[in-house]
């Protein structure tokens, strides 16, 4: 696999949302809100504890992280 090219662009909080709005709908993350000052509020389950992600930048680095643990999983799998 190539290494990624780097992020010139901010991340925006569009982006942030349609990404949080993504992992929830999979079921990645039971909730995913935003709130005023620009962080955002997650939980992975409904008992889990809540976490504060500082921006949008922690949404979309969440979500990496979330995606490789699902590769990694679905490759032991099958």
């Amino acid at each position: 696999m190539s290494p990624r090219e780097r992020r010139t662009a901010p991340v925006t909080a569009a982006e942030a949302g349609a990404w949080a709005e993504t992992l929830v709908r999979h079921g990645h993350l039971y909730a995913a809100i935003p709130v005023p000052t620009g962080q955002w509020l997650v939980q992975r389950t409904p008992t889990a504890p809540v976490r504060v992600l500082g921006g949008p930048a922690d949404v979309l680095h969440l979500a990496a992280q979330l995606q490789e643990y699902a590769r990694t999983c679905g490759s032991r799998i099958r």
